[in-house]
């Protein structure tokens, strides 16, 4: 799985969030009644430290993972969080990853 955040969107979570260089970022899994990329459940946010990272970036001195036992919820896919300049916001863009052995156009 490849995670990217563009630096606007970094400088987004440290605006609304109040976070300085160092703060982490966890992302995970949560139910919802709205649906991202599995109908019932949205990625959810918290600022705390990680315990098992199976992914992670830093963008803007911010560090993004998320742990092992979330990793179900990106399987198979690829995220952008990206910042939505018309909505003052982040947007999570997800993308089909290429399966093993199969080319990409």
């Amino acid at each position: 799985m490849k995670m990217l955040i563009s630096n606007e969107a970094a400088a987004w979570f440290k605006r609304e969030l109040s976070l300085q260089d160092g703060a982490y970022i966890r992302l995970f899994p949560r139910y919802s009644s709205g649906g991202g990329l599995h109908p019932g459940f949205s990625l959810g946010i918290a600022n705390e430290p990680p315990g098992r990272p199976a992914v992670q970036r830093e963008q803007a001195g911010i560090v993004f993972y998320m742990e092992e036992q979330d990793l179900w919820y990106m399987e198979g896919y690829s995220l952008s969080i990206v910042y939505s300049e018309a909505e003052d916001d982040i947007e999570y863009v997800y993308e089909p990853e290429a399966a093993a052995g199969v080319l990409q156009e």
